[in-house]
């Protein structure tokens, strides 16, 4: 309706137009207003003659609206209709069906997606530094000799909160030939102040004893201290059965990333983040592998006791001297 009283308003413009004359120059006249009555009886008698007039003066007005048009606005007009045109095609997503979303439903979330929101377990989260009744315990090691002999490079001693209560650089006693800084991480100039073997083992053997040291493979570490540390109080990631696979030891990498889900020893070896990831596994255990250092330490007892005594032999038959006949 609008439309159609838009264009029928153009005509009656032209209607207008057509009946008043134009001036001529320098001369100025003045017309009257055509009367609507007059304008509304053209129209309808130009309709009569041509019933599709409408339609024509409605196409010439969007042609011309469209000539009118910025010429960016109408490439990209083009541009639309040419987009629109062409048939769409099925995304990667859609051929391979719906996606299952798993937002809300923590029973099907994916548990190897990284939480930022966790924090790191090799952080303490205690200030406190005093000795505790169990250590944990990690050395490095460098080359002496021809490089094939392992000595003393690194000691770090840890708390139960994670937190160092020794870690010193130790110059061997014999000459260094590879530092093995790839897994080491010990440098020349690391080894420059370091202290003396004979200090930092005995420093070592007074924070030890008659405490429960924790780590993995202690038996390599205690090796290049020189020292001995009681059975019973010697807690071994690498011995304790319910951490082995199909009867295979595991590295304390792997048991790190299985058991408390973070990454160490990725290139060069940390002593201080070793020693806290094996007292981190060492603390989600102490329960149920302190009940079976205690069923061991009860079944030596019994083996020991249940040891038949020797019986003492008895001389031969033919030695011996009948009393009667000694006295016959």
């Amino acid at each position: 309706m609008g439309r159609a009283a838009l264009h029928y308003g153009s005509i009656l413009g032209q209607v207008a137009s057509r009946s008043q004359p134009s001036p001529s120059p320098g001369c100025v006249f003045f017309f009257p207003p055509i009367h609507p009555a007059i304008a509304v009886a053209e129209i309808l008698q130009r309709l009569r003659k041509n019933p599709t007039m409408g339609a024509v003066e409605l196409k010439k007005n969007r042609n011309f609206s469209s000539q009118q048009l910025n010429p960016n606005w109408a490439e990209l007009q083009k541009k639309l209709k040419t987009l629109s045109s062409k048939p769409r095609r099925p995304s990667d997503a859609s051929d391979l069906g719906p996606s299952k979303s798993v937002l809300g439903k923590r029973k099907d979330r994916d548990g190897t997606e990284p939480d930022d929101s966790q924090p790191n377990p090799l952080i303490p989260t205690h200030d406190d530094c005093s000795l505790t009744d169990v250590l944990g315990m990690d050395c490095e090691m460098v080359g002496v000799g021809e490089g094939n002999k392992s000595a003393l490079g690194r000691v770090t001693l840890v708390n139960k909160w994670g937190n160092v209560v020794y870690d010193e650089f130790v110059r061997p006693m014999d000459r260094v030939v590879d530092f093995r800084t790839h897994i080491s991480g010990i440098r020349p100039r690391d080894l420059r102040k370091a202290k003396d073997f004979q200090v930092v083992q005995k420093k070592v053997a007074e924070l030890i004893k008659g405490r429960i040291i924790v780590g993995h493979a202690l038996h390599n570490d205690l090796k290049v201290l020189l020292l001995s540390h009681p059975k019973e109080d010697i807690r071994d990631t690498s011995q304790y059965q319910p951490f082995h696979k199909e009867g295979r030891r595991k590295a304390l990498r792997h048991l790190a990333a299985e058991f408390l889900n973070v990454t160490i020893q990725n290139g060069e070896h940390n002593p201080v983040e070793d020693a806290r990831a094996a007292m981190m596994l060492y603390l989600k255990n102490n329960k149920r592998w302190e009940k079976i250092v205690k069923d061991q330490i009860k079944l030596q007892k019994k083996q020991k006791k249940r040891k038949p005594k020797k019986k003492p032999r008895q001389k031969d038959a033919s030695l011996r001297v009948d009393p009667a006949s000694t006295a016959s």
